[in-house]
């Protein structure tokens, strides 16, 4: 379960941007919480309807000066890219550009296990291929020893990246980065392809018609896919990108949409993020970028869409990959509970894939709601990735734990890092202390509506004014509403169970509310309750009737506790990890016999979810520290199994009573309560 945060933007502050924005009531809350106080600053932010000047970035004109000239003398250029979809992009762009203009030029990605950025070894190779000026393109910035021996090789170097600067920027004819630290451009936030993109235009003089009329969708696919901030110059850039998508006649494009299932099918940011981006991704992580640059730079459909096909299957392969790991994962919690009760979460396994790993971090993050570090041990080296939120720092505890690692980096939420041998269990220390040290309440996971909606505001054209906040993406994420005191008046299995659909009134409001991956048993209201959802807007359209379509991201019981429920569930997790709680916590979170009894004979032979049978209780003798002592007191007796992949809990078929009172849990509680019970307890 995640925290509630539900935003009350200014009232003030909403009627303004109504009036100077011309938006809906729905569109400019949101708007409001997001932060923004005036018409002005949201035409700053959202509005902007072309890209800068690609000179007022430091060093273009140099870069651009460079490379003209290396064109016109006949020299050999090398464009050096990364394996993602940014770094495949950026080097299709620049490649393609420049293989018009007639350059001799050649590219080269990285294999992932290259590592990123520049080589020496794959230097030495562009240097034998009789390259005289390398180009990076979403890398570079932090290749200082690599920039040197370039020169020492008798080469020149042009870098373009988008990433931060170091202390030291890196020997070169030109160093493109809006990051730079002298660098006084106006935006700051594009990702490499749309600074490749801008160089291309400076390349053409600074006019950005055919860069944008070239390479414009390209750009708009890396920028969603590296999650770059969805403000200012970025939203022209996705909104005109996905113009040229929606219509392309690139055979790659139209490859990929035909095995994304993208054909006749409106472009969105999550079409690209969810379809497009992590196929050309794929390349990079089960098989080469260059697959993807290739399906890129190829000119006839037939042969695209077999490149297309394979991508798709790479990707396949990429899930197939994410859910083994994921499910070994689940498997070793469910034996050892104590992998995911301390204040952050590490998981270590044998030949997991590298390339997945961050990803199965992510989800391990949103499924548990704490910092994940997960490493793989691989031919005696133990690598991994980490993700987090909140107050968190990913680089932080990383710091913390230097003296055990051979190489980390990162910033607060991911990194990736190198284990010494041997220093496993060391490095899951000091990440406790780390979270100890530096969050003694640990950031909870948060799920956050940016405003509260009234009945009456659930019309189509209120919900169809959010169509102006598109794109969305980081910064500019799709708006979620928080709806309160809706009664549920039906509860209606969908597609064969696997969802759920209410009938909800709301005030004098009849509407549908779609709850996605929950069946009905699964949820914790039933029908004739009053609830609380959070949830997203949007359209349907059906034989021509157009209606509000409400989708449930969470809901719950009207009356519900969260401050108490977290403060619960951080309490006995702190007593599950030793750690000193104050003497009057221990009596409240003791259950007695008929507590756990009761608990017990609760749970349906289907089994249920843990939160549904707690919420279902309804004893407000039984708190949730209570109820959480005695669900594992039961697991521990062999009573019930608890599902760590969805906390469903099960009845175990028993032959015999089994002694309450030996439940380690309820061993441990007696030792620090002061009113100890001594006499043994049967169930």
């Amino acid at each position: 379960m995640k925290k509630w945060t539900v935003g009350r933007p200014d009232r003030n502050a909403v009627s303004s941007l109504m009036l100077g924005c011309g938006v809906s009531s729905l569109a400019a809350a949101a708007l409001a919480a997001k932060g923004y106080s005036s018409p002005e600053s949201v035409m700053e932010s959202l509005n902007v309807d072309e890209l800068s000047d690609p000179f007022l970035i430091k060093d273009m004109q140099e870069a651009a000066d460079t490379i003209n000239s290396a064109i016109d003398s006949g020299e050999r250029i090398c464009i050096y890219g990364d394996y993602d979809c940014d770094g495949v992009m950026s080097t299709v762009i620049l490649y393609s550009y420049l293989l018009e203009t007639g350059a001799d030029v050649a590219y080269y990605i990285p294999e992932r296990s290259e590592g990123y950025g520049l080589n020496m070894k794959a230097v030495d190779r562009i240097s034998d291929d009789g390259v005289s000026l390398i180009i990076t393109v979403d890398n570079g910035i932090s290749a200082i020893a690599e920039a040197e021996y370039i020169y020492a090789l008798g080469m020149k170097l042009v870098v373009t990246d988008h990433h931060q600067q170091g202390e030291q920027l890196p020997r070169a004819e030109a160093v493109v980065d809006p990051h730079r630290h002298d660098c006084f451009s106006p935006f700051k936030y594009m990702c490499g392809a749309g600074i490749a993109l801008k160089l291309v235009a400076a390349l053409d003089g600074g006019d950005y018609t055919m860069a944008l009329e070239q390479f414009g969708d390209l750009a708009a696919i890396a920028t969603v896919a590296d999650i770059v901030s969805l403000t200012g110059e970025n939203r022209f850039l996705v909104a005109y990108g996905m113009e040229l998508i929606q219509n392309s006649d690139r055979p790659s494009l139209m490859a990929l949409k035909e095995v994304c299932g993208l054909n006749d099918k409106p472009i969105d940011t999550r079409s690209i993020g969810f379809g497009i981006g992590p196929r050309i991704n794929a390349a990079g992580r089960f098989g080469s970028p260059r697959t993807a640059a290739e399906l890129f730079l190829c000119e006839d459909y037939d042969e695209a869409l077999k490149a297309a096909q394979e991508l798709d299957r790479l990707n396949n392969m990429r899930k197939e990959a994410e859910n083994s790991i994921t499910e070994e994962i689940y498997s070793m919690i469910d034996k050892s509970p104590e992998l995911i009760r301390g204040r952050v979460i590490f998981l270590c396994g044998k030949d997991w894939h590298h390339g997945v790993i961050g990803i199965v971090a992510s989800r391990i993050v949103e499924r548990f709601g704490k910092p994940c570090f997960i490493a793989s041990e691989t031919d005696g080296e133990i690598r991994g990735s980490a993700r987090a939120f909140g107050e968190f720092s990913v680089f932080g505890a990383l710091s913390c734990a230097a003296d055990v690692l051979d190489k980390f980096g990162g910033h607060p939420a991911a990194g990736g890092f190198t284990i010494k041998e041997g220093c496993t269990e060391k490095f899951r220390s000091l990440l406790e202390q780390y979270a100890l040290e530096n969050h003694r309440i640990m950031p909870a996971a948060e799920l956050k509506a940016d405003s509260p909606v009234a009945p009456q505001e659930l019309t189509v054209q209120n919900v169809e004014g959010l169509n102006v906040l598109e794109p969305f993406g980081t910064d500019n994420e799709k708006p979620l509403f928080y709806i309160e005191n809706a009664q549920i008046t039906d509860i209606i299995p969908v597609s064969d169970g696997a969802h759920s659909k209410l009938r909800v009134k709301i005030g004098f409001t009849q509407a549908e509310a779609l709850v996605f991956r929950k069946p009905p048993s699964e949820l914790i209201v039933s029908k004739g309750d009053v609830c609380d959802m959070i949830v997203s807007l949007g359209i349907n359209e059906f034989r021509g009737s157009r209606t509000v379509s409400i989708i449930v991201s969470d809901l719950r019981p009207h009356i519900f506790e969260q401050s108490k429920y977290f403060a619960a569930h951080s309490a006995f997790e702190a007593f599950l990890r030793g750690e000193e709680l104050p003497q009057n916590y221990y009596p409240s979170m003791s259950p007695s016999r008929e507590d756990v009894v009761k608990i017990y004979k609760a749970i349906p032979d289907a089994g249920i979810c843990s939160d549904t049978l707690y919420i279902k209780l309804n004893d407000r003798n039984i708190n949730y520290c209570k109820f959480c002592v005695s669900v594992e007191a039961l697991r521990q007796l062999g009573l019930i199994t608890v599902s760590c992949s969805d906390t469903r809990i099960e009845r175990v078929r028993v032959t015999q009573k089994a002694d309450l009172s030996s439940a380690p849990v309820l061993v441990s509680l007696r030792s620090r309560t002061a009113n100890r019970k001594d006499q043994g307890e049967k169930i």
